[in-house]
């Protein structure tokens, strides 16, 4: 019996080692630029600059079937407190279903607003950027571990953080839309938040962010078409 649980631990070291390289060689690169062609992966965009030193990212990208004037409004509502994410809402807006049309009074955000990020509204977004049919930059400075919110322009930023940005590029591509989403963050201490990024974060970003793509497409396609499309 010892001689097989002997045998049994190094080869469970060797898979887990054999899946770690392989995950980093072949599917995170794939996973942080979903949809994205090559050339879209590798531009800056407004709010790059926002976060010095970034050393996390993503460059996700979809086309949607409208032009940018009617999926901006579907952009600029988004928010726990507004029209939701149109992603997985059990996770990321408290079981309340995202918007399915148009609300006029959420369609003028404002640079500085903020826009809560969790149900209860005790973490936000703070509008960074904003060109509207172009570009919107929500960003996000957390201190770690409490979850609470601080203003970067205020002193020195708290011992362990993470500051980010979600910015939403649109481009017209003939009669549709394409949709770069980049992530660029930067946080505190390394050591620490390197691995929650690589075996959570990234993970996450993923499955929500391909999920608010899908539903931006089929709310799109219902608004111009009349059609449900696909689920």
């Amino acid at each position: 019996m010892r001689e097989h649980r002997a045998a049994v631990v190094p080869a469970a070291v060797a898979s887990a080692a054999v899946a770690l390289v392989l995950h980093g060689l072949f599917l995170r690169p794939r996973m942080l630029t979903w949809g994205a062609t090559s050339e879209e992966a590798a531009r800056s965009y407004p709010g790059d600059e926002l976060i010095p030193g970034a050393d996390s990212g993503s460059t996700m990208a979809t086309t949607l079937p409208a032009p940018p004037s009617k999926v901006w409004p579907w952009l600029v509502q988004m928010g726990c407190d507004r029209g939701g994410w149109y992603s997985w809402d059990r996770l990321d807006n408290g079981g309340r279903p995202s918007a399915e049309s148009i609300v006029p009074e959420w369609q003028n955000p404002a640079v500085g607003q903020r826009i809560a990020s969790v149900p209860s509204g005790r973490a936000w977004f703070t509008v960074a950027v904003l060109v509207p049919e172009r570009t919107l930059v929500l960003r996000d400075d957390t201190s770690v571990p409490s979850g609470r919110p601080f203003d970067p322009t205020e002193g020195r930023a708290p011992g362990a953080f993470v500051s980010s940005v979600w910015g939403f590029h649109l481009e017209p591509a003939g009669p549709n839309t394409r949709l770069v989403v980049r992530t660029h963050g930067r946080s505190c201490p390394r050591v620490l938040t390197r691995p929650i990024d690589l075996l959570f974060w990234e993970p996450a970003h993923f499955v929500m962010q391909t999920r608010q793509f899908h539903n931006l497409r089929a709310r799109l396609r219902r608004a111009v078409t009349g059609h449900p499309g696909r689920p």
